[in-house]
C-alpha cells in the first residue's frame, strides 16, 4: 500500500513503517533509563560506580524527540481508527488499552521499584536517592504517593485523547463536517511543506518556556496533573492527526527524510550547547524544539521509506513493545543494581542489561501474552505462540 491510501486504506492493511518506529519509540525508552544509572549526578533510582557525560548526551538526544515522535504516531493512527470505526469506539478502545493498563500494570511496573530503590541502597551501604521534585507540596505530595512513573505517557496520552475528541466535536459542530475536515487536511498539507516544522515547533517551544528551562529538554510530568510539557505532547498528537488527514503526507516525508535528519543532527549539536549557556531561554526553547522535530519528521520519513513492506521479525518486536515497555524497568533496575558496584566497562554492563531485559521480556510475552487474552486485550488480537511453533515444527511427524 502506498502512503497516499493511507486515509483510505480498508482496516486489515498496516503501515508496517509507523509500526515499527512506535515500537522503536517505545523500546527507546527502554535505552533511556538503562542509560541513567551512568549519567553523572542524575536523580535516579540508583547511580553505577561509574558513569560518563556521553550517557547524558545520548539520553539528551533520544528524549528531544522520543515522547514527541510517540504522540504523533499515536495521533496519527487515532484518527484512522475514527475515520473508520467513528469516535465512540475509538474512546472504548483508548479506555481498555491505554487507561486500563495504567491501573491494571502499576502495582507490578510501578510500585516494586522504590523497593528495589531501597534495597539496592542498603545493600550498597548508600542513602536512599531522593527523586520527590524539589518543588513539590500540597495536592502533589498527596499525587506522588500514586505516581504514574514511567506509565506517564499513557496519562498524557489519555489526556489527548480526550482533547482531540472534544475539539472535533466542537468543529463539526460549528463549522460542519467538510469544512473541520479541509481545515484539518490543510493543516498536514502544510506541516509537510518546507517550512512545516516551524508550525509544529511552536507548542514543543511554548511549553519549555512556561516550563521555565529547556535544560534537560521536557520534564516528565511528577503526577497525573497536566504541565507544561503537556502542550508540547498535545502538539504532537495535533500535528499526527493533522498529517492523517492529509493524502500524501507520508510520502512527502518519506521523500525529505535525509535533509530532516541531516538537520536534526546540526540541531541536536546546537540544541546540546545552548541549553547550557547563557542564551536567552526563547533561544534555547526553539533550539531544542526545533532539533526534536527534525528528528521526528525524519524518522517517520527514514521508515516509510525503507520498512513499509511486512517482516516477521520486524512485526513480532513491534507486537511485543507494548507489554515490553510496560514491565521493563523493574528487569532493568534489578540487572543494574546487580552489577552496580562491579568494575566492568559501561558497554558490557549496558549490553548484559539489554541482553537479560530482553530475554526476560519476550520470554514472558511469547509465553504468556501473545496468544492469551492478555493480548488481546493489549494488541486488539492474539497472535499465535512462536516458540511454541518452533517446539511443533521440530517434532517428528507420528507415523
Amino acid at each position: 500500500m502506498t502512503t497516499t491510501t493511507a486515509a483510505a486504506a480498508p482496516p486489515a492493511i498496516r503501515l508496517h513503517g509507523l509500526d515499527s518506529l512506535r515500537a522503536t519509540a517505545l523500546g527507546l525508552g527502554i535505552v533511556l533509563h538503562s542509560l541513567a544509572p551512568f549519567v553523572p549526578d542524575l536523580p535516579w533510582l540508583f547511580l553505577d560506580s561509574r558513569t560518563t557525560p556521553l550517557a547524558g548526551v545520548t539520553s539528551f538526544w533520544i528524549h528531544l524527540f522520543r515522547m514527541v515522535l510517540f504522540m504523533l504516531l499515536a495521533g496519527y493512527f487515532g484518527r484512522m481508527v475514527v475515520h473508520r470505526r467513528g469516535p465512540r469506539s475509538y474512546l472504548r478502545d483508548r479506555a481498555l488499552r491505554i487507561a486500563l493498563p495504567v491501573v491494571a500494570f502499576w502495582p507490578v511496573a510501578v510500585m516494586p521499584l522504590g523497593v528495589l530503590a531501597v534495597v539496592g541502597a542498603q545493600a550498597r551501604g548508600q542513602e536512599v536517592p531522593e527523586m520527590t521534585p524539589p518543588e513539590t507540596s500540597g495536592v502533589d505530595e498527596v499525587l506522588l504517593l500514586a505516581s504514574p512513573g514511567q506509565l506517564w505517557f499513557l496519562v498524557v496520552l489519555v489526556q489527548c485523547v480526550l482533547v482531540a475528541l472534544a475539539v472535533r466535536a466542537v468543529g463539526r459542530a460549528v463549522l460542519g463536517a467538510e469544512r473541520s475536515g479541509r481545515l484539518s487536511r490543510r493543516a498536514g498539507e502544510l506541516l509537510v511543506a518546507p517550512a512545516g516544522l516551524l508550525l509544529a515547533v511552536v507548542p514543543y517551544a511554548v511549553a519549555l518556556l512556561l516550563q521555565g528551562t529547556a535544560l534537560g529538554g521536557l520534564h516528565t510530568p511528577p503526577t497525573i496533573l497536566p504541565t507544561p510539557a503537556s502542550i508540547a505532547y498535545l502538539g504532537a498528537f495535533a500535528v499526527g492527526w493533522c498529517l492523517h488527514a492529509a493524502p500524501g503526507s507520508l510520502d512527502r516525508l518519506a521523500t525529505a527524510w535525509p535533509a530532516q535528519l541531516g538537520a536534526a543532527v546540526v540541531l541536536a549539536v546546537v540544541a546540546n550547547l545552548v541549553e547550557v549557556s547563557d542564551a536567552p531561554l526563547v533561544l534555547r526553547a526553539l533550539a531544542v524544539a526545533a532539533a526534536g522535530w527534525a528528528w521526528t519528521f525524519g524518522l517517520v520519513g527514514l521508515f516509510m521509506r525503507f520498512l513499509h513492506r511486512e517482516n516477521p521479525v520486524v512485526r513480532y518486536l513491534a507486537d511485543s513493545s507494548y507489554w515490553s515497555y510496560l514491565l521493563h524497568l523493574p528487569v532493568v533496575v534489578a540487572v543494574g543494581l546487580a552489577m552496580a558496584d562491579l568494575a566492568w566497562p559501561i558497554p558490557v554492563k549496558l549490553a548484559v542489561t539489554w541482553a537479560v531485559t530482553a530475554a526476560v521480556l519476550l520470554l514472558s510475552y511469547d509465553l504468556l501474552v501473545r496468544s492469551t487474552w492478555v493480548g488481546r486485550w493489549l494488541n486488539g488480537r492474539r497472535h499465535p505462540r512462536v516458540l511454541l511453533a518452533r517446539r511443533r515444527t521440530a517434532e517428528p511427524a507420528s507415523p
